[in-house]
This record gives structure tokens, C-alpha cells and sequence, in this order.
């Protein structure tokens, strides 16, 4: 299956070995490419790496929502397509990982190996979603911000690092109200765990131990359902652990991809 008309074009930006395996990296909701930062070096020394932003975030297209997670899905078949990639490992965080879920689900010829990072396959309750979406559209992401960063990072490390929190802080408000929502939306009618069985890919779950928006057991599920998948718990880490913790992470990435 290819990606379908209801794709659009995602920005990407593509670095590393031109010649080595390919690998998309997906956003959380409210971030952009820019949230990959601390583990491009390390990944270029060995892969062609591609990031992009997902639709309605950073300087991707925003159409007019709701979306789905098919419709994320099909955004990137389509940048595999364009960038004459016919299988690559498939790394992405939150939202992005529901959606790299989805593709090595559905499209399993397009998919080597899977990293799926602080993520979840069914994310309830649904109402929360809708009155977030509501809030956006309402008040701009501008208005969540603060409260969304909380959850990205442990309190010690924001206590600490209060650039990387302004930092994030002014990424999740300059995301578009609209594309931000109907983000959200995708994330309300998501329900992934009954395709897991079906994903072949070797995959890698990893958990932030502190994460407050999808704990480690939700990652233990994934990691427990489909049929060749492993489970790493990062320590003193919330909902962004590769960027609070890269000396863990990166290496553990690099592992699994190589294998």
C-alpha cells in the first residue's frame, strides 16, 4: 500500500551517510524535527537520517483538521517515496511513535526496524483530547505550553536546565493552533493495540520512568504484544527521554538498529 491523496508534503530534513539505511525520526505533538537535536550526531555517523515535522507542526503544511493516524501514517509513506527510500528503520516519539506504529503495522515492507519512545497504543480517556483540542483552538497553543513542558522533562531537570525549558516552551506555543487540535483529535480516536500483532519488525519500546504521559507500563504493553519487541526503562527520565537523557538513549538506539 502506498501513501494515499489524503498525504501531504511534510517538511524533512535529511543529513548523515547518503549511502547508509535509512532512518525517520517522528516528532511528539507540540515539537518539531528540532526535538531529535541531541541524537543527530551520533545517528549520522551511521545512518542517512531523515526528520521531518509532522503535518500542522513546524514548517509542514497544516490542512484543516481533524486528522487521523492513517492520515499521519500516509504522510510518511509519501516521504519515503519522495526521497526514493523503500525501507528504513522507523524511530519516533509520542505521537510519533503512534504514528511509526501504524506504518510498520500497515505498510510492514516499508519498515527494517522499529524504536517506538514514550508512546502508547491507546492513549484514553478520549474527552481529555477534545477539550485539549478545544483549548487550542480557542486560546493558541500558547496556552498549554507551560503545562506540556511539565510533563516533557523531570522537575530536577527543568529546576536545572531552564534555557532547554524556554526553549521548549516557545517550540510547543509556535505550533499552529489548528494543527496542534487536530493532532489531538488523532490522538482520541486512536486505537492501535490490535494491530501490534501484526507488527514484524523488530521493535525497541522505550520508557521514560518518570513519564507522567505514558508511563512505562503502556510501553511494557507494546513491547509484551508484538511479536519480536523488547522493553528499556530510562532512568530519571519523563516524557522526552531522549533529549533528557541521550548518553542512555542514543546508544541503546544505535544497538537495536544495528543488530
Amino acid at each position: 500500500m502506498t501513501a494515499g491523496s489524503a498525504s501531504v508534503q511534510v517538511h524533512a530534513v535529511v543529513s548523515g551517510r547518503a549511502e547508509g539505511p535509512a532512518i525517520v525520526l517522528s516528532n511528539s505533538l507540540g515539537s518539531t524535527h528540532r526535538m531529535w537535536d541531541e541524537q543527530v550526531a551520533a545517528l549520522e555517523e551511521r545512518f542517512r537520517v531523515v526528520r521531518y515535522d509532522t503535518r500542522g507542526h513546524g514548517l509542514s503544511p497544516v490542512p484543516q483538521g481533524p486528522y487521523t493516524i492513517d492520515e499521519l501514517a500516509d504522510d510518511v509513506v509519501a516521504l519515503l517515496d519522495r526521497l526514493d527510500i523503500d525501507r528504513a528503520h522507523l524511530v519516533g516519539l509520542s505521537l510519533g511513535g503512534m504514528t511509526m506504529m501504524r506504518v510498520a503495522a500497515r505498510n510492514p515492507e516499508r519498515v527494517d526496524r522499529l524504536a517506538l519512545l514514550c508512546t502508547a497504543a491507546y492513549l484514553p480517556p478520549r474527552e481529555a483530547w477534545l477539550d485539549r483540542a478545544t483549548i487550542v483552538r480557542a486560546n493558541s497553543t500558547a496556552a498549554v505550553a507551560e503545562s506540556v513542558v511539565q510533563r516533557w522533562f523531570t522537575p530536577e531537570f527543568l529546576a536545572a536546565h531552564d534555557a532547554a525549558r524556554r526553549s521548549c516552551e516557545s517550540m510547543v506555543a509556535s505550533t499552529s493552533a489548528e494543527g496542534y487540535a487536530s493532532c489531538c483529535e488523532a490522538i482520541a480516536e486512536m486505537d492501535l493495540r490490535g494491530g501490534l500483532p501484526a507488527i514484524s519488525a523488530p521493535t525497541l519500546a522505550v520508557a521514560g520512568a518518570d513519564d507522567p504521559a505514558t508511563p512505562p507500563a503502556m510501553l511494557a504493553e507494546i513491547a509484551d504484544t508484538v511479536p519480536d519487541g523488547r522493553l528499556l526503562v530510562v532512568p530519571d527520565a519523563a516524557h522526552l527521554a531522549p533529549a533528557q537523557q541521550p548518553r542512555i538513549v542514543n546508544p541503546a538506539l544505535i544497538e537495536h538498529l544495528e543488530s
